[in-house]
């Protein structure tokens, strides 16, 4: 079932006509043991510059009982990125990599030609209850570097750079604003940045990116007169010059775009590439058991999607 606690613009308001290209309500479905959002790809839009995947986590809670449990299973032609506001994921991949990611911490998995990963609840974490509350989105490669050798990247929220002026305050997670520019390397144009707008706060959405949206986690946002509400994918015409201001509970939003990919992209359930051949073939290297495993977490996997 759809979240939706707001109005959708009038047809014909000239303020949200002109403003907003398309206004996303995402839908949402129980993944490891709790409430995602999926605004993208949606029927309305597939991609946001190189986004092609955006899932809200939460909020929730899981009872001392519950857990969350990704279990192995693969990617291509992307980077993952998965950041939290609250709550802890132990991240294990196929490299060997394993590490807990805490909120405010950035994880980037590029799976390239192919990379295995689970996403669990730390150990020492189980038998408790546990907030959990971030998003995770995909970044989809260029076309040339779609099949470039997979790598892992953390990086650690005291790493990436903060502002703080005039009611406005955040964190520059991917890409460049205001003279800030984060150390977290991507393979083309990309903004990810984390915004919150105390009441009344006013703050410019720079037209300088191709493609940009707003993804809304908390409170109302006013926009050339109108206002939006929480679960809300908000996306602009290229191009205009985009006030965002925060209404009289302010609000927390993500910010996110950067350059529209050359060709089109296909996807098919973990798998993104230009090619619809190369999805095939990675179907059957994941039926047959020729992707790499993830050490420590051999015992378990999910298995290819039966009838697609």
């Amino acid at each position: 079932m759809s979240f939706f606690p707001g109005n959708d613009p009038v047809p014909g308001d000239a303020f949200a006509c002109d403003a907003i290209e398309h206004l996303i309500i995402p839908r949402s479905s129980d993944i490891g043991g709790f409430a995602v959002r999926r605004a993208l790809p949606s029927v309305r839009r597939r991609l946001v510059g190189p986004f092609i995947f955006f899932d809200r986590m939460g909020p929730a809670v899981l009872k001392a009982g519950e857990a969350m449990d990704v279990r192995p299973h693969p990617h291509i032609g992307l980077s993952t990125v998965t950041y939290l506001f609250d709550g802890e994921i132990k991240h294990r991949d196929s490299l060997g990599t394993e590490l807990v990611i805490a909120p405010g911490d950035i994880n980037l998995m590029t799976a390239g030609s192919g990379i295995v990963h689970s996403e669990r609840t730390p150990e020492n974490l189980r038998g408790h209850p546990l907030s959990m509350s971030g998003l995770q989105t995909w970044i989809a490669l260029p076309d040339h570097l779609e099949e470039i050798d997979p790598a892992f990247a953390h990086t650690a929220k005291g790493e990436l750079p903060t502002f703080n002026d005039r009611g406005a305050s955040g964190r520059v997670v991917i890409g460049s604003m205001s003279g800030l520019r984060s150390p977290v390397t991507t393979f083309s144009e990309t903004l990810y940045v984390d915004l919150a707008l105390e009441p009344g706060a006013r703050f410019p959405f720079d037209a300088g990116q191709e493609e940009r949206a707003l993804y809304i986690l908390s409170g109302e946002i006013e926009i050339a007169g109108d206002r939006f509400a929480q679960d809300q994918l908000l996306v602009f015409r290229p191009g205009d010059e985009i006030t965002l201001i925060g209404c009289a509970t302010g609000c927390h939003v993500m910010l996110f775009g950067g350059a529209a990919m050359e060709t089109r992209k296909h996807i098919w359930w973990n798998f993104v590439s230009s090619s619809k051949e190369r999805i095939e073939q990675a179907k059957e290297e994941w039926r047959t058991g020729r992707f790499d495993i993830v050490p420590g977490d051999e015992d378990e996997f999910v298995p290819l999607p039966e009838g697609r």
